[in-house]
């Protein structure tokens, strides 16, 4: 008789609790190997794929794709072979990606004995040892498909689609090959509201429908889509309520001559080698201006009513995404000179777009820089990412008139702006820093002498 382990939702680390399931890598029935991601979930800080720490066959999954799940609670079990052989583990312990370096993705194979889909059972209850014997459970046929595939990808459409119980079988996709996409689920449930409204306003008896329906149509709906305040966008929520309650921030600006500096990166890119981004040469500047004023580079121990300033720069910056606002974190950035700093910036990014920064790179930021000019816009006040002190943001930079050596000329001119907590300086202090950061940008020979 094979042997059974259970393999429950592991510590993904930075206090995480709990993680929703995005999508499974494995079914009932496949062979996995030691390692091999077998589920993606969704923390309040990034998408994460969890690597199974036993080869074998899985027999159970435990929950579905949109169902969040608590630390220690199971994932599915694996049938890892003869019992005298000893189970085929990694033998590390599950905290944050993974047990060791992440294995290339490993084609599904279809074990020839019968499994069963843990999904139709419920979940054995958690227990503390992860290595628990369970019983194998009995086969069973699995649950074919209705009226074939629906042509939706997205786990996150279908658990629109669920949440607001809309058939995805009735919608016509408007992605390639008949694709639904979220947008056709959303029209659904704006159209559906629509008709709700329309026969309530008319005195019209609505039909018996379903739960979400009726929501849809009460009275006291206004109508919209309901998105539920939880993972990223949960996450973001609480960190930008909890600064706007505790730091008591200001934010002072000024408008900047950049002609200079963006002639300098364009020098800097017609020699041969990596091209340097502009988001890398205000870093470089940021951290030379930290140097120069630590106070803005440090956090507030409300406890012991300290100011800790911080002796490393770990530069976080904005980046929107189609999963919410994240902000990933350049480890040592003042150690970075600017051909460095671009290739971290573009390879966070993408795995920001991607859903794939781990925890480790979404925290510990001590500054952050926020570059809202891609947006088309001059100006704004940001918030401070707390628990830092202070955040940099700068508008596009785009053609206006100005001085420019006792003469009206057209320069590219960009607005900076600093929200800074009052409590770790003065405005002195963060006018200095700003004033610096501005001369840099107008003259980068500024920052040369000052290296």
């Amino acid at each position: 008789m094979p042997q059974v382990l259970e393999f429950k939702l592991p510590d993904l680390g930075e206090g995480l609790t709990e993680a929703e399931i995005v999508r499974w890598l494995v079914q009932v029935g496949d062979v996995v190997a030691v390692d091999q991601p077998v589920v993606e979930v969704e923390t309040a800080k990034a998408m994460v794929e969890v690597p199974c720490p036993y080869g074998g066959v899985v027999t159970a999954r435990f929950g579905e794709e949109g169902t969040e799940l608590p630390v220690g609670a199971p994932l599915l079990t694996v049938a890892v072979g003869e019992p005298e052989d000893g189970p085929e583990g990694s033998g590390n312990v599950l905290v944050g990606y993974g047990t060791q370096a992440p294995a290339a993705r490993r084609r599904r194979v279809r074990a020839g004995a019968a499994a069963v889909d843990g999904q139709a059972r419920k979940p054995e209850a958690a227990v503390a040892a992860p290595h628990t014997r369970v019983a194998a459970p009995p086969p069973a046929a699995a649950p074919a498909p209705a009226g074939g595939p629906v042509p939706v990808i997205s786990p996150l459409v279908r658990k629109l689609a669920r949440d607001n119980d809309v058939d995805l079988r009735q919608l016509a996709g408007s992605g390639p090959d008949g694709l639904i996409l979220r947008a056709d689920v959303e029209n659904a449930l704006r159209t559906r509201t629509a008709r709700a409204g329309t026969a309530a306003g008319q005195g019209v008896p609505t039909p018996a429908g379903t739960a979400g329906e009726q929501a849809a149509a009460a009275p006291s709906a206004e109508g919209g889509v309901r998105i539920p305040l939880k993972g990223v966008r949960g996450a973001v929520a609480d960190k930008l309520s909890r600064s706007r309650r505790e730091i008591p921030d200001a934010t002072c600006w000024v408008d900047a001559d950049a002609t200079e500096l963006m002639r300098a990166r364009a020098a800097m890119n017609a020699t041969p080698g990596a091209k340097i981004s502009l988001l890398a040469l205000l870093a470089r500047i940021c951290t030379a201006a930290l140097a120069r004023f630590p106070e803005l580079n440090s956090t507030v121990d409300t406890e012991a009513r300290e100011i800790v300033r911080l002796d490393r720069v770990h530069l976080g910056f904005a980046a929107q995404t189609d999963r919410g606002l994240v902000v990933p974190v350049v480890r040592d950035a003042h150690t970075r000179d600017a051909e460095s700093l671009t290739a971290e910036f573009a390879r966070l990014t993408e795995a920001a777009r991607t859903g794939t920064l781990t925890p480790g790179e979404l925290t510990g930021g001590t500054f952050t820089l926020n570059n809202y000019g891609v947006f088309g816009v001059d100006g704004s006040t940001p918030i401070v990412n707390h628990p830092e002190a202070a955040m940099l943001g700068v508008g596009r930079i785009v053609p206006k008139p100005w001085v420019h050596e006792g003469e009206l000329a057209v320069r590219q001119v960009v607005q900076l702006s600093l929200t800074f907590d009052h409590r770790v300086c003065d405005g002195g202090t963060a006018g200095g820093f700003l004033r610096y950061v501005a001369d840099c940008v107008e003259q980068p020979a500024v920052l040369l002498r000052t290296l």
